[in-house]
């Protein structure tokens, strides 16, 4: 598909704006009367706003609010129809605002099997019903996007490919690196070899967790977070590190890393060390943390080269630098990263359409949840080696 950019760009890099206004000047000067200009060939617009997927979202705090719905406005093959949400003026308010048609709440949720203008289901709820409500979607009949980390537990994972597999509908998690411009040119790098043979993977994702703030103070409470700093932030360096070595782990090891006694983390973990061993040789190791200042990183040695990603996960603002030896390094270039929320969205409904495998798919989310858990098995005995 021909990016925005290149949509406006004609043959030699001109502007294709810029060049059919001069034509329209030159044919007013010739006629008198202003003249348009046929569309040029080869511009891949998007979808007319009818033909595009309809998507509810489930869940209206302050990730659905800044980020989620944003990436629907730029989507070209995406929109929003409804809006799920406990708050019925919140709801609403927003309804109007965006012009969507109808809003749900969470007792008549089950009603969205009958609406025909809902094709897919984003679930941006905290992680404790994330297995409920990707479930109700799918017997609804819709194919459903979840938020990581995909749920509590292994079990609740399961059972949502098993729905999944049941309803002959889509399930993907919402891994939006997958779709960030920059973590993609990084990965086509490791692919095709630019770095040699990958060697080591680090990476560490945390941000200092305050109780007071409302979209901070659920994830603190297990019922509700399904799990502590590892599945809320860490999750993202492991994905990423899992991304880019392209292969499965045989083993992990992990041990705790937060102060015992804050009173912050009496049902979930504050902090994990963890690490990683491939069959190739290959090795990657991290942090999670609820206890030290935000951050994202993840850097990936090769043979001969190295990259830095440093933010790796931001909303806004990624960056890398490409090392070989002792060089300072030189910036990789990509789109901006805050296309990745229109693009995911636009990817997993191209999936649908296409009845293609989505790019994280719920056996991803399945898979690290799974690693997850081994991680925490390790640490409750001091960080033995755990077979996976």
């Amino acid at each position: 598909m021909m990016d925005r950019r290149q949509l406006l760009l004609g043959a030699g890099g001109l502007p294709l704006v810029a060049s059919a206004a001069a034509t329209a000047q030159t044919a007013a000067q010739t006629t008198g009367k202003a003249a348009g200009q046929p569309l040029p060939n080869g511009v891949d617009l998007p979808e007319p706003p009818k033909k595009r997927l309809g998507w509810a979202v489930v869940g209206l705090g302050s990730y659905a609010i800044n980020q989620v719905i944003p990436g629907f406005l730029q989507a070209d093959e995406s929109r929003m129809t409804a809006f799920v949400s406990g708050n019925p003026a919140k709801a609403k308010d927003l309804a109007e605002r965006y012009g969507v048609a109808k809003t749900y709440g969470y007792d008549d949720f089950d009603k969205i099997a009958a609406d025909k203008d809902i094709d897919c289901v984003y679930i941006v709820l905290p992680v404790g019903l994330h297995a409920e409500y990707t479930i109700r979607a799918l017997k609804a009949g819709k194919h459903v996007l979840c938020e990581k980390p995909m749920a509590s537990t292994v079990e609740e994972c399961e059972a949502m490919v098993a729905a999944a597999k049941a309803a002959n509908r889509q399930l993907g998690v919402a891994y939006r690196v997958h779709f960030e411009p920059l973590n993609i040119e990084v990965k086509r790098r490791c692919k095709q070899g630019e770095l040699g043979d990958l060697r080591y993977i680090t990476g560490d994702a945390g941000f200092n967790a305050d109780p007071q703030y409302p979209p901070m103070k659920w994830r603190l409470d297990k019922p509700l977070a399904g799990g502590g700093s590892m599945y809320d932030i860490g999750i993202y360096a492991l994905n990423g590190a899992l991304m880019l070595a392209d292969q499965m782990p045989d083993s992990v090891s992990a041990v705790y890393a937060y102060p015992k006694d804050d009173p912050r983390f009496k049902t979930v973990e504050g902090g994990l060390n963890w690490r990683m061993t491939f069959p190739s040789g290959l090795s990657a190791q991290g942090s999670s943390s609820y206890c030290y200042a935000g951050g994202s990183r993840i850097k990936v040695f090769g043979a001969s080269a190295a990259i830095n990603m440093d933010p790796a996960s931001d909303y806004y603002d990624n960056r890398a630098n490409l090392h070989r030896g002792w060089d300072p390094g030189t910036p990789v270039r990509a789109a901006p990263p805050y296309t990745q929320f229109a693009a995911q969205v636009d990817g997993f409904s191209q999936a649908t359409r296409s009845n293609t495998p989505h790019r994280t798919p719920g056996e991803m989310g399945l898979r690290d949840i799974r690693l997850i858990q081994a991680m925490y098995r390790s640490a409750d005995q001091g960080g033995v080696v755990v077979k996976v």
